[in-house]
């Protein structure tokens, strides 16, 4: 997933360069598969960079949470939620019953879940709250919201 990352020691820390925040930030392991996801959706499926947001906040029952990765169509509007967990944390109900959450507030069409290993795509109903596992699209495939 991805290509190589960029990667430099700052004092007692290793950071990792994302280029959607345009900074180095910590490299940790849920870090790592962010980044790894990141380059995957720009360099294999053809995602723009200025159409990801990172570690972006919204507030669901009152409480600040963070998506990882939040995907927008041409017109800002949210596309797709990825959520990443770090390699050692298995893609169970409990991580589809996360983003299903944050979707209560951003009405996306699209999840991805990831832990750098596994991916698991699901293609929302928002009406029915149906899911729908799919294989990743690429950008061409979605950016209209017109894929099925």
């Amino acid at each position: 997933m991805g290509d190589k990352l960029l990667i430099r020691e700052s004092g007692s820390r290793c950071e990792v360069f994302d280029p959607v925040r345009r900074r180095y930030v910590a490299l940790t392991p849920e870090e790592w598969v962010r980044q790894q996801t990141v380059a995957f959706l720009r360099d294999d499926k053809g995602y723009p960079l200025q159409l990801m947001q990172v570690e972006g906040a919204i507030t669901l029952n009152g409480m600040t949470k963070r998506c990882d990765i939040v995907v927008y169509d041409s017109d800002v509007h949210p596309l797709m939620i990825v959520e990443c967990k770090k390699e050692s944390v298995p893609l169970t109900q409990k991580v589809v019953d996360q983003a299903c959450r944050y979707n209560l507030v951003l009405k996306v069409p699209y999840l991805l879940l990831t832990n750098g290993k596994q991916q698991l795509c699901l293609k929302v109903d928002v009406e029915s709250q149906q899911l729908q596992q799919i294989r990743i699209p690429s950008w061409e495939e979605i950016k209209n919201n017109n894929y099925s």
